[in-house]
């Protein structure tokens, strides 16, 4: 794996290179990308935490490990890893929640690599050790699978004998996975649709799996994964380690770990007080008033400096922008690109050549602007990220968290600018109260919305104003049989 080198804030001449949205359409591409993104951990550099009063060696890895760990300039482990590593090594369940890039990745791949190294390889009848899969880790997206087994590379790399590690997603030709999986693997990591795909196909095994990771959980439930989730838990051994973490610790979360984890450890990390408590202290939250039609301009503003808006360009060196559709990406990372910034798109529709390339040149600054859906809003980790825009807003309180966390990360400044129409106010007004923020709706001169707010929804059937829904066709047979029991009676 090349590594990627973070430049200076000059940006180089970039002869016949293209932006995603003209050169990269429609590329064919099927081969699995190897997303460079290192594990989420503190670097000894970084600024000192009070909970820092442990080193990894002190914590139960190995020499080996702590070596490995030092070769990738790592010294202080996270909160959420001091909490989580010696529950993990002793063999106990854990339910782990903490903000986005506090270094949950790390805080479970660490112990069970090391578990792996003591004692996780099956004998052979030579003498040799036989690869099984001991350990399955299953997150909600591909981006997640590709970053978790990126960083379980780079932390087995430098071990005498690396694990096997296998990386399975849908979206790709299932053959090269199951070609790979031939000699099975010590680890693999999966989405839950091909994990059962290659269940069916006979080309994994998971009768001998002792470590369970359900990393992202709220997502995969928030993804409507549960169901695939019980036919996966139906296959493994009931006698195992399971381990789930999660950003954000909603009832459905609550519902699963109580299920599934049996006298489980819980580890939890929450920002400091007065702070959003799934936003890590270090991301300055601000929303900003504007026009639809305006955003535009100011996202150009913003990026190209602006002292009233608060942006350096010699500090802002990269900015990641989240928008709703693919076809915005597109049309604003164009428009951005001819103004003269470099900007490119970043969604679904790229093949995994286009995403992977895109990707890269952007971590190594080639790129100073990256449009995209939410497809980036989790598993990948991008250091130095000065600035998250929010061109729209997203769906869900949740998904705003998941945002913001690209910035911020692993002790570093960012922060996260939200572009708020007059038609997006009451939806603004419900994320600032479900993730308890308290920030003003700025207006910067030159920018003052002059589009009228729309009329205020108007609740149905009881369902609500924002979050209203019609009724489903459960919903429908629900109230004919209740209709149907109150004629009956008065029959």
């Amino acid at each position: 794996m090349n590594s990627l080198l973070v430049g200076s804030a000059a940006w180089p001449e970039r002869p016949g290179q293209a932006p995603c949205f003209t050169q990269r359409r429609g590329f064919a591409d099927n081969a699995p990308p190897a997303l460079v993104a290192g594990p989420f951990l503190r670097r000894g550099s970084g600024p000192s935490h009070s909970l820092h009063t442990m080193n990894f060696a002190s914590l139960g890895l190995s020499p080996a490990l702590v070596s490995s760990l030092q070769d990738l300039g790592l010294v202080d482990p996270t909160p959420i890893q001091t909490q989580s590593i010696a529950p993990v090594l002793a063999g106990r369940d854990l339910w782990a929640c903490a903000p986005t890039g506090s270094g949950k990745t790390a805080a479970y791949l660490l112990p069970l690599l090391q578990r792996w190294m003591d004692g996780g390889k099956a004998q052979g009848a030579q003498g040799g050790f036989v690869r099984t899969l001991t350990t399955l880790i299953v997150v909600p997206t591909r981006e997640l699978a590709q970053q978790v087994g990126e960083t379980l590379s780079d932390l087995g790399r430098t071990l005498r004998q690396p694990p096997r590690i296998g990386v399975v997603y849908g979206g790709v030709s299932i053959n090269p996975q199951m070609m790979m999986l031939r000699g099975s693997a010590d680890f693999l990591v999966a989405t839950p649709g091909r994990l059962l795909d290659l269940v069916e196909h006979n080309a994994v095994r998971l009768s001998a799996v002792r470590h369970l990771v359900l990393d992202e959980a709220d997502r995969l439930l928030d993804l409507g994964f549960q169901e695939e989730l019980q036919r996966v838990l139906a296959l493994l051994p009931k006698q195992r380690q399971t381990l789930l973490f999660s950003a954000t610790y909603p009832d459905a979360v609550q519902s699963l770990a109580t299920g599934l984890l049996h006298d489980p450890v819980q580890a939890r990390v929450d920002a400091a007080e007065g702070q959003d408590a799934a936003s890590p202290q270090s991301i300055t939250q601000r929303a900003i008033a504007v026009d639809r039609a305006r955003r535009t301009q100011l996202l150009r503003q913003l990026v190209q400096g602006d002292t009233a808006a608060g942006t350096d360009p010699v500090t802002l060196e990269r900015a990641l922008v989240f928008v709703a559709t693919r076809h915005t990406a597109e049309l604003v990372a164009e428009k951005l690109y001819k103004a003269g910034i470099f900007a490119t798109a970043f969604h679904g529709d790229l093949s995994q050549g286009a995403r992977k390339e895109a990707l890269a040149d952007f971590k190594a600054k080639r790129w100073q602007v990256m449009i995209t859906t939410d497809l980036a809003a989790r598993g990948i980790d991008i250091t130095q990220l000065p600035l998250v825009v929010n061109y729209d807003l997203p769906r869900s309180a949740t998904d705003y968290v998941h945002r913001i966390g690209r910035t911020g990360r692993a002790g570093e400044d960012g922060t996260a600018i939200s572009f708020v129409t007059p038609a997006d106010q009451a939806h603004w007004a419900l994320i600032c109260k479900r993730n308890q923020l308290d920030l003003e709706l700025e207006q910067l001169p030159g920018f003052e919305p002059t589009e009228p707010a729309p009329p205020p929804p108007v609740a149905q059937d009881g369902n609500g104003g924002i979050k209203g829904r019609r009724p489903s066709k459960k919903d429908k047979l629900r109230a004919a049989a209740a209709e149907a029991a109150k004629t009956a009676k008065k029959n």
